[in-house]
């Protein structure tokens, strides 16, 4: 794969655009009030206040001050947090593997956000989280973000058999953004040193700073879901450690699949404890329900 390729401006931003091209992307009033866009309403002014946004002329007609309030420009904020370590790049003979999914769907989230006057940021993490930005709504901010992430990808090799560490970015994320919004993380849950009481605390700390959290589990139904391999001979190395398996994919594939079910339904029903919404997302299925959880997740916020 050429990251170079992947990451390049002008790539990412037609591909955003092609996808949410046919997205109908209504502008909802959000509950918060803030003053850079377009006016909404009048109330009463209250003695005492800034005198700044008395509207004079409606003043002139009525006798009487009134104030203009204000939507506010963002009225969302979104967190996009990926996963970029070493299983993030499997399948590693394919033009699209997990990461190149999140990197697409990620920046076609931007240009929705966009759309919708909501704030976006994007975060990066392997071993440590290697890139914040923070949640902005410009198209200069966008075109901030396609630089961003086109310098990081061109010089990015994640280091051999190092560890995924999913909760200790995750609660980095929770601390550097401390007003309410939406955090959506995308990735495939590999990890060794970390288990699953771990990533649940750390969701737990999100949700304790009153972040909406949805997780998409990424990952390839044809080869991680279905375990569809041919029956020969095969050396499965493990992206994260290096670690080698010689093994018959017919003598493995009914226990994998029951034991891969059962991993995903038990996360599935603790994140549901949290009220976070776990996605099992494969790369094959397209973008469409990073974009409906979206729009579904910011209806239920406003």
């Amino acid at each position: 794969m050429n990251r170079s390729k992947l990451v390049e401006f002008g790539n990412l931003e037609l591909l955003a655009k092609q996808v949410v091209e046919g997205f109908i992307t209504g502008m909802h009033k959000s509950p918060l009030h803030g003053f850079s866009v377009e006016f909404a309403e009048h109330r009463i002014y209250n003695q005492g206040e800034s005198t700044r946004h008395i509207d004079w002329k409606l003043f002139g007609r009525t006798d009487r001050l009134y104030t203009k309030k204000y939507e506010e420009e963002t009225n969302l904020r979104c967190q996009m947090v990926i996963d970029c370590s070493p299983s993030m790049y499997f399948p590693a003979d394919k033009r699209e593997n997990k990461l190149t999914f999140a990197i697409y769907a990620a920046v076609s989230l931007m240009e929705l956000l966009k759309r919708q006057r909501d704030a976006f940021g994007i975060s990066l993490f392997h071993d440590a989280l290697k890139l914040h930005t923070l949640a902005k709504s410009s198209p200069l901010h966008q075109r901030y973000v396609y630089a961003e992430l086109e310098k990081f990808f061109g010089e990015y090799i994640p280091a051999k058999n190092s560890d995924t560490l999913i909760s200790q970015a995750l609660n980095e994320v929770a601390q550097r953004i401390p007003k309410r919004g939406m955090v959506m993380v995308f990735t495939d849950l590999w990890s060794s040193s970390e288990d699953e009481v771990d990533f649940m605390n750390a969701l737990s700390h999100l949700k304790h700073q009153r972040h909406e959290v949805v997780v998409f589990h990424l990952y390839s139904r044809i080869i991680e879901h279905d375990f569809s391999l041919e029956n020969r001979p095969y050396i499965l190395v493990d992206m994260e450690t290096g670690e080698e398996l010689r093994m018959l994919p017919n003598e493995f594939k009914s226990q994998y699949i029951a034991r891969y079910e059962k991993g995903i339904s038990a996360l599935k029903l603790k994140c549901g404890d949290l009220a976070v919404d776990f996605v099992p997302l494969a790369i094959e299925d397209g973008f469409n329900e990073v974009l409906t959880r979206y729009l579904l997740k910011r209806q239920s916020m406003l």
